[in-house]
């Protein structure tokens, strides 16, 4: 079991959620559901919480009402080595939902995703100051990123 698991408060759609994910991230699968019973809060055999993983990754979603919404202060960052991987996860993950700048957007259930070359954060790391903002300024520039012009912008 690991140490920390994202735990997600959704109105009344938690399974539909975790299926969303399931479907987009490989090697991911529904591992265990809870339904409400005589207790409640919620009506008797609804889903109360579903465990989940993604990629390795355990999570627990639970039905709990309108109480909370998610935020851009809490996101998960889908880190890809290709572009392809970059539109893939772009394309998926905002489906029904809605795409932001800088590589961010909101999925249909309104969780907050950056969807992240893993490039960037070497060449914006760079100890050429100039490099480093000529990325920077490209990447403000983009709503889904693009790895060939942030590279042809660190290479200058």
């Amino acid at each position: 079991m690991q140490k920390i698991t994202p735990f997600l408060w959704f109105d009344n759609n938690a399974e539909e959620a975790a299926n969303f994910y399931v479907s987009v991230f490989k090697n991911s699968e529904v591992l265990k559901v809870a339904r409400y019973n005589d207790a409640g809060p919620g009506p008797k055999g609804s889903v109360m919480t579903i465990e989940f993983e993604l990629n390795g990754l355990e999570f627990i979603a639970l039905n709990a009402g309108p109480t909370f919404k998610f935020t851009e202060a809490i996101s998960f960052v889908v880190n890809c080595e290709t572009q392809e991987e970059v539109d893939y996860y772009w394309e998926r993950l905002s489906e029904g939902g809605a795409k932001s700048h800088c590589g961010w957007l909101k999925d249909k259930f309104g969780l907050s995703w950056q969807v992240t070359p893993t490039i960037l954060g070497k060449l914006m790391a760079d100890k050429d100051p100039e490099k480093a903002k000529r990325v920077m300024e490209t990447m403000l520039q983009m709503d889904k990123l693009d790895i060939e012009p942030l590279q042809r912008a660190y290479e200058g």
